[in-house]
């Protein structure tokens, strides 16, 4: 079914919500409606073999092109400043070819930096601050993240060293204030987007992220993780991308059980997509609009109802 935009039409189109929400469906199906492509905002499917893991759910894209998914090595330390890069890439070549980009992801700060405009400089490593840092508990390096003035991402910091590299980027702003001004969207040109988010209700949303949990296991989620592990990617490097890699590999190296694994994995998920939804009302309170739109119905229902023909 063919959408009609709004006259005039945004410069690009963001599918927002908690994992297991439906955001790629609804994007596939706004793509496939508008004539575009799609630009991934998930910090964690660019690496090339971490596919089940990171749900990318290759399959549900069909014929309908899609940006920054497998783009780099598992293994690499992918970060803000490299993916906005690689985004502003993406959304100028879809803008040239005269289409209207479709932003999905539930990544909420790489979501909002995008679309905020914001260019980041490339901050080196601090090895005192993390020397410093790294007998830390993650609860004492969020804490401390929370009490930095400059965007930050809680939603996404669910490994100690993640932590201490978020940490690590503000200390640089705090010392290099001329550069932290690119880092501050109050003073970027933020690209004019209409923002969707998927409204699934919260008992809902648990009862998918469970199904789809054990879903993946029986795809074959404990394979791909060995198979990284086989490539020579440490356990240490696996688990710092979090989730389904954390528990996965600590399983595998014998630290915890299969019941522990799916029991400590399920809970952190639900965790995380409550972290999510705590983000996109943060964006709220920040000034960006979203429309929310109930999970179940066709995207196309949303466009029928805001910009009727």
């Amino acid at each position: 079914m063919a959408i009609r935009l709004p006259s005039p039409s945004p410069e690009m189109i963001a599918i927002v919500g908690p994992t297991a929400s439906g955001k790629t469906h609804h994007a596939v199906e706004l793509a496939r409606g508008i004539h575009s492509e799609i630009i991934s905002g998930d910090s964690r499917q660019v690496y090339r073999g971490m596919t089940i893991g990171t749900g990318k759910d290759l399959g549900e894209y069909g014929d309908i092109p899609v940006h920054l998914i497998d783009i780099c090595d598992a293994g690499e330390k992918y970060n803000l400043h490299r993916y906005l890069k690689d985004f502003r890439t993406a959304f100028e070549n879809i803008r040239y070819r005269g289409m209207v980009p479709v932003l999905c992801g539930g990544s909420g700060m790489y979501v909002e930096t995008a679309i905020a405009g914001v260019t980041l400089p490339d901050v080196p490593v601090n090895e005192e601050l993390r020397d410093r840092l790294k007998d830390y508990s993650l609860e004492e390096l969020t804490g401390i993240l929370r009490g930095m003035k400059t965007l930050h991402n809680i939603t996404d910091v669910d490994a100690i060293k993640r932590a201490i590299r978020a940490i690590e980027i503000q200390s640089y702003y705090q010392t290099h204030p001329d550069e932290a001004i690119q880092a501050d969207r109050t003073r970027s040109k933020s690209i004019d987007t209409l923002i969707i988010g998927i409204d699934v209700p919260r008992n809902v949303r648990r009862e998918r992220i469970t199904r789809r949990l054990y879903q993946r296991l029986e795809e074959g989620m404990l394979d791909e993780v060995r198979g990284l592990l086989d490539a020579g990617i440490t356990a240490e490097n696996l688990m710092y991308y979090g989730l389904e890699y954390k528990f996965l590999t600590l399983h595998i190296v014998g630290g915890i059980t299969y019941t522990e694994m799916v029991h400590g994995l399920e809970t952190a998920i639900h965790q995380f997509a409550k972290r999510q939804m705590t983000w996109l009302r943060g964006m709220e309170r920040r000034g960006f609009r979203i429309h929310w739109h109930p999970y179940d119905k066709p995207i196309s229902d949303f466009f029928v109802e805001h910009f009727p023909y």
